[in-house]
């Protein structure tokens, strides 16, 4: 059986709390593990990578000493990682939670993981280790408008739909459409799939000049709480960053600014700029994603407070599921706004 399916099958059911970078989902995630006597499955990307600490917003030792964390620190960072194999290892944190009559609570950005959690893994052509390498050497030395261009000339539906700076995703489309001579648009049918009505996600929504403000305000923090020494430490490890930790932002400026290609003022506003259009990206796909309930965020709130309100939305949820399946009715999303 799949992951998704397990999920699908859980009682009490599993918790997932997504939202844009710098929007606060650890805070809320920690308060909400608690209330829910839940253990973290992490749904980053780059949370999986160690020696990668400041960077990638990892929660502190203090966080992780109050409630149980899976899926962090599992990798090296010279070692390559796919959603194949997140899911491999979210599996056996599932299994290790639920063995200890523990609540399952994914907790991330990661949209793609997210995604795949709900529906499972959209089949296709294996990845071109060549294709892949040659687009990352074209977007570093044109700019990713430039692998873009090219996938306009052979999927311009595909293209249209690609912001030029989603290299990852642009990227995917062309070794698609290499592969089979089909735009991924045809294939991607589960983008669009029903709501997995079973799911209990919520999203932390911010106005997005405040959640501007936040990135902002986070990227200058961490780069004064040492992230320039830790990425001096990775460049003294045996093996050089692999190509999936590269794409954690900000690790590419700084490597631009210690190898003396822009300033220090030039590496935090890329990343700034950077970690900004991520976060768009991330609210776009969440917004589209029919089963993830937003959550408005405001600077007043407490991570408590918020916590607090998605308790109320599960537990109106759960009763109103249970009264649906005793009525022979499909259990599904409640309408009601807490």
């Amino acid at each position: 059986m799949d992951l998704h399916q397990t999920l699908s099958k859980l009682k009490p059911a599993p918790v997932f709390l997504a939202g844009p970078t710098g929007s606060g989902k650890t805070a809320v995630g920690i308060e909400l593990a608690e209330r829910l006597g839940a253990e973290i499955i992490s749904m980053d990307s780059m949370a999986v990578y160690r020696h990668m600490v400041i960077g990638t917003a990892k929660p502190t030792i203090e966080q992780r000493a109050r409630v149980r964390h899976h899926l962090i620190d599992v990798v090296d960072p010279w070692q390559e990682f796919s959603v194949h194999h997140y899911l491999t290892l979210a599996a056996e944190a599932v299994a290790d939670i639920t063995a200890r009559s523990r609540r399952v609570l994914f907790v991330g950005g990661t949209p793609l993981y997210l995604k795949a959690l709900l529906h499972g893994l959209e089949s296709g052509p294996p990845p071109d280790r060549r294709l892949r390498r040659e687009m990352a050497e074209l977007a570093e030395r044109a700019g990713p408008k430039a692998v873009h261009r090219i996938l306009a000339e052979v999927d311009p539906a595909a293209a249209a739909r690609l912001h030029p700076n989603d290299l990852k995703r642009v990227v995917r489309a062309l070794e698609f459409y290499r592969a089979t001579g089909r735009s991924i648009l045809a294939h991607q049918q589960h983008f669009h799939a029903p709501a997995a009505r079973w799911a209990l996600a919520f999203y932390l929504d911010w106005p997005r000049p405040l959640l501007y403000e936040r990135i902002n305000r986070r990227t200058r923090e961490m780069f004064a709480a040492g992230w320039i020494d830790e990425v001096r430490k990775l460049q003294a490890l045996p093996k050089p960053l692999s190509r999936t930790a590269l794409q954690a932002h900000g690790y590419r400026p700084i490597l631009a600014y210690l190898s003396g290609q822009m300033t220090l003022e030039e590496a935090i506003e890329r990343t700034a700029r950077q970690t900004r259009q991520y976060a768009k990206r991330q609210l776009t796909w969440l917004r589209h994603m029919p089963e993830c309930e937003p959550v408005p965020m405001a600077p007043e709130r407490t991570a408590a407070e918020v916590a607090d309100e998605i308790v109320r939305r599960i537990e109106a949820r759960e009763q109103l599921n249970a009264a649906t399946t005793d009525s022979g009715q499909e259990p599904g999303r409640s309408e009601q706004t807490v």
